[in-house]
């Protein structure tokens, strides 16, 4: 299996394989790599003769297979390219899926023994890409094995939260753009883990820059709706120092502006945020850069984490695990009799301080 900035740069060198199989829950480097063979592997005028782009829900495995065996016209190449292809019937059932009526199991048996034979043998000429979105197909079927040994293939699993911050720089960066530990942090906190939203942003934040320039925590508070003083970074920052009054002035403001500050999202980050300050207590080396790299952060934030550690000792943690599982089952209606999630937030944070 090939990273996405492998696959890139063989495209770039215009290193074509026959078949490219995308796949995974990370959308956004299936889309960068299928929209770079879409935009540039054919010139303009070749398109029109040698490409097509077809949907998974609208066509059939048999359909596309006859595509893929057709010769280019006047052209090295043609492109055929397959956009939602986890709507495949064929492919799916062929991959592991639910069964249905014997005519229809027959048909996906055929679809699928074509298929098979031609990754095994495909049309040199032609390249054939599958985009298989937000899943994997079964690692155990003959499909699965022979792409993997005969085909480019791609898989892209969900970055987890703690990744995000650190995407974010080396995606700056790559633009030829800085941003700084609490910028990134910040932006990741506020967009998730969705790399097209995060990257959609960041074009937009650099549109009035200079390459070279940075990406500050005041250009993405006002231009991606986040709060300077309102946010999750501000209030974890608050409940590390323990200042009780800037505390309370977030949470009354998460409390009347539920809606771009959901109780989920706020809990959820809570939890990791003190289960980072768990895991610094009991780090055998708590160095700088020891700690970012046990803890998955930068070490701009390891001073932070220790001084949240002086204030929260691991006894008080327990009691704050406890109170945030209570308030997420609370808010989720378990044990709650009418109580809003305005003042279910007032009240973690208060169990939390006191």
């Amino acid at each position: 299996m090939k990273a996405a900035e492998q696959i890139l740069l063989d495209l770039k060198r215009k290193i074509y394989k026959p078949i490219y199989f995308l796949s995974g829950e990370e959308t956004y480097y299936i889309d960068q790599i299928s929209d770079y063979i879409e935009e540039n592997v054919l010139d303009e005028a070749d398109r029109e003769f040698n490409q097509n782009v077809v949907y998974g829900k609208d066509t059939d495995l048999v359909s596309i297979l006859g595509l893929a065996k057709q010769f280019p016209m006047m052209s090295e190449h043609q492109v055929v390219i397959v956009k939602e292809a986890q709507n495949l019937k064929e492919l799916n059932k062929s991959a592991g899926g639910d069964d249905e009526g014997s005519s229809s199991k027959s048909s996906s048996s055929s679809a699928s023994q074509q298929l098979l034979a031609y990754i095994n043998n495909p049309q040199p000429t032609s390249i054939l890409v599958f985009c298989y979105k937000y899943k994997t197909i079964d690692k155990r079927s003959a499909i699965a094995k022979s792409l993997q040994k005969n085909a480019v293939y791609f898989e892209a699993p969900k970055l987890y939260d703690n990744q995000v911050p650190e995407w974010i720089n080396n995606h700056v960066k790559e633009i030829k753009y800085t941003i700084g530990p609490k910028a990134s942090f910040l932006m990741a906190e506020f967009l998730g883990n969705d790399l097209s939203k995060i990257s959609n942003e960041i074009q937009k934040l650099v549109i009035n820059l200079k390459p070279g320039e940075e990406i500050t925590t005041d250009l993405i508070q006002n231009n991606i709706g986040i709060s300077k003083e309102y946010n999750v970074f501000e209030l974890q920052d608050a409940l590390s120092k323990k200042d009780i009054l800037k505390a309370n002035r977030i949470i009354m403001y998460f409390a009347s502006n539920e809606k771009e500050h959901p109780l989920v999202m706020t809990v959820s980050s809570l939890f990791g945020y003190f289960s980072k300050i768990l895991r610094f207590h009991f780090l055998p080396d708590k160095s700088k850069f020891a700690a970012a790299q046990a803890l998955g952060v930068n070490p701009y934030f390891v001073d932070g984490y220790a001084r949240a550690a002086a204030m929260y000792p691991t006894a008080k943690l327990k009691q704050i695990f406890a109170h945030l599982k209570e308030c997420d089952l609370k808010s989720k209606g378990v044990d709650n009799s009418g109580i809003d999630n305005g003042e279910l937030l007032k009240e973690l944070v208060f169990k939390i301080l006191h």
